[in-house]
């Protein structure tokens, strides 16, 4: 049974940073990996995501303030989010894709002005 959880969430002043950590278990290769997150009230935005070949792509919201990145293990996906926004405020989900799409169960991200 395939499992991601997802930890390292929480409140944060504007300008502060939170480092978001995904991990997977019962599956041991992804062909891509990524974050997506959900604002009350608005859809569900993909704003990073990672290939196989750790190559990233970024939303244009979160470009130049939040980092993609993989474990050596490759099970493993942070998501390194500096000078936070008040705009920032959802819950965060990370997915995996092999074969199918995996999700998390979200973890909530609060950034206060």
């Amino acid at each position: 049974q395939v499992q991601l959880v997802e930890s390292g969430g929480g409140l944060v002043q504007a300008g502060g940073s939170l480092n978001l950590s995904c991990t997977a278990s019962g599956i041991i290769y992804t062909t891509g990996m990524g974050w997506y997150r959900q604002a009350p009230g608005k859809q569900r935005e993909l704003i990073a995501a990672i290939t196989s070949a750790d190559r990233p792509t970024y939303a244009d919201s979160v470009k130049g303030r939040f980092t993609i990145s993989r474990g050596n293990a490759k099970n493993a996906m942070f998501l390194q989010m500096n000078s936070l926004k008040p705009e920032d405020t959802a819950v965060y989900f990370c997915y995996a894709n092999y074969l199918a799409t995996y999700w998390g169960q979200g973890i909530q991200v609060t950034v206060s002005s």
